[in-house]
């Protein structure tokens, strides 16, 4: 009984032993840090903004009339192709021939009517010159005869006018091109009295479109002439169409207090797919470098914390604002780089390191728990997510 008590106080005594031990160390387990790298390659960095926009051809003209009228005839109908100068529509002529009638008729009068009065006006001159007749009889002769000049010449506007309308009732094409829509038909009555009415809208190359997109106030400053654009349509939806910006517009529009400015794109339509009113969506390439030396940008904003060092590694630093890490067996040493261009994933690498050397992007603590100093000596490492991944921009898979 007695050595069965004595068991018992030694099985207590190495219980509360190993309770006490682990209570001292904290019950911390042997932490496993594992470093991701990723490779200094040539690659591409773009940068893009998208937007909507309308397909419209670059010139398109609206034909109208200037003459009042019934259209007594069509020519043309919809997606015909015209020629600069075709006959395309007539108006009824009736009134407009006698008007021009009456127009050349009254010319006639005054025709007359001046050869009388310069005759008349000649006739007293002569008589004024050798003293029989007065003066006053000689100025009136000579108001007539002015009277009737300007009366001419009145006639003759008159008649030109007439002539002038009346060719206005034969309506041309003003380019060559297709007729997009036709607004009449035979027998409609067109009055032109204040503004003048449409009757065509012709395209001059549909095979030459443009894009009207509307970009947002955020994005409109890195949008500039010849920069790269792609877009496609759901009428096509397996297509791409490439263009470049052509244009950008400084007026700004307004719509529920959203402002946009108007970019316009090119769009080349050899294949006639494109069409006038069409949806597109844009993707504008604000940024483009090709087969420049990248690294993940992430790489740049690498610090190697101490805390996390094993036994034996060591660090080489070097004063330069701009850096990347590498792991050369139990070194981590730093190396400065000149960086250039960057969209926030990728940063070009102008000089400072060789294309294929594997530098520190993130790192990986399983096994343990992180020091806390860690946070306190690097406050620019991203923090952890919950799962212990430390947050980074790099595609890459980790290596050890």
């Amino acid at each position: 009984m007695k050595n069965k008590k004595i068991w018992i106080i030694v099985a207590a005594v190495v219980v509360i032993g190993i309770v006490a031990y682990q209570f001292l160390s904290g019950g911390k387990k042997e932490q496993k840090v594992e470093f991701e790298t990723a490779q200094v390659t040539k690659g591409n960095i773009q940068t893009t903004i998208t937007a909507t926009g309308t397909i419209e051809p670059v010139t398109s003209v609206t034909v109208g009339t200037q003459v009042s009228g019934i259209v007594s005839k069509l020519y043309v109908d919809y997606n015909s192709v015209v020629k600069k100068g075709q006959v395309i529509a007539e108006l009824d002529k009736t009134n407009l021939t006698s008007e021009l009638k009456t127009a050349q008729a009254n010319l006639s009068s005054a025709q007359s009517t001046l050869n009388y009065e310069q005759t008349n006006f000649n006739r007293y001159q002569t008589l004024f010159n050798k003293g029989l007749v007065s003066a006053d009889e000689y100025e009136t002769a000579k108001l007539s005869y002015l009277k009737a000049k300007e009366q001419v010449v009145t006639s003759t506007q008159s008649v030109q006018k007439a002539q002038t309308n009346l060719g206005y009732a034969t309506i041309t094409s003003p380019i060559d091109g297709v007729v997009l829509s036709k607004a009449v038909e035979e027998g409609q009555t067109v009055a032109a009295s204040f503004n003048t009415p449409e009757l065509f809208t012709i395209a001059q190359d549909l095979t030459d479109m443009r894009v009207i997109a509307d970009i947002d106030e955020a994005d409109i400053g890195g949008v500039k002439e010849g920069q790269r654009v792609t877009f496609t349509v759901d009428a096509f939806p397996d297509d791409q169409f490439e263009g470049q910006v052509t244009q950008v517009r400084q007026q700004a529009t307004t719509e529920s207090n959203v402002v946009t400015y108007e970019v316009v794109i090119s769009a080349p339509n050899n294949e006639l797919k494109l069409k006038p009113g069409l949806t597109a969506n844009v993707t504008i390439f604000t940024l483009e470098k090709n087969d420049v030396l990248t690294a993940p940008a992430k790489a740049l904003r690498f610090i190697p914390n101490e805390a996390l060092l094993h036994e034996g590694q060591t660090i080489e630093d070097v004063e330069a604002p701009v850096k990347v890490w590498t792991l050369e067996g139990n070194v981590f040493k730093a190396h400065a780089v000149e960086a250039g261009t960057t969209n926030g994933v990728l940063t070009e690498i102008v000089s400072g390191i060789k294309e294929g050397t594997e530098v520190l992007v993130d790192f990986t603590i399983s096994g343990g728990e992180e020091p806390a100093a860690q946070q306190a000596q690097n406050p620019f490492m991203p923090r952890p997510r919950q799962n212990n991944r430390q947050q980074g921009g790099a595609s890459q898979q980790p290596k050890k």
